[in-house]
């Protein structure tokens, strides 16, 4: 009987040792420190696809590049930065106005201008309706970029 009982160990650690090893003569070694991903190629189209999308129709294909702005006013009342800007648009229709809150402050912000000059007549301008002052300070703006055969434009 005891013999059995050896045999019998000896058949059970065969057939154990049979079912936990790995056959890897069939398999490339991966190492340990890799991914492998497996992804659809209909993936890259659709990232292109989205691209081109954005691209046409966030902010009208503008970029931006070194200008000046002038600065309305800055506040820690954000009912009167609100009023500022409506007044900007109100009065100065052409000129884009900006409302930035840079904690305690809300700041309002006008125009894309590439040259100070032309900052410096919509000063004079502005400052008849805001008697406090407006400042011209560099900026970075935002230009309209220009298809083939066109020219920039500032927006």
């Amino acid at each position: 009987m005891p013999h059995m009982k050896f045999l019998l160990t000896i058949a059970v650690f065969l057939l154990t040792n049979a079912c936990f090893a790995q056959d890897t003569a069939w398999k490339k070694p991966i190492d340990s420190n890799s991914v492998v991903v497996h992804k659809d190629p209909r993936i890259d189209l659709l990232v292109k696809k989205q691209a081109q999308i954005n691209e046409e129709t966030s902010r009208a294909g503008r970029r931006t590049d070194k200008g000046f702005r002038l600065m309305i006013i800055s506040t820690n009342n954000r009912d009167e930065a609100l009023a500022a800007k409506t007044k900007v648009y109100t009065y100065f229709p052409e000129l884009k106005a900006y409302l930035w809150h840079q904690s305690p402050y809300y700041k309002v912000k006008a125009g894309n201008f590439k040259d100070r000059k032309e900052a410096e007549a919509y000063q004079k301008r502005l400052n008849v309706y805001f008697p406090k002052g407006v400042f011209i300070m560099k900026d970075i703006i935002e230009v309209k970029s220009a298809r083939p055969g066109e020219e920039e434009t500032i927006l």
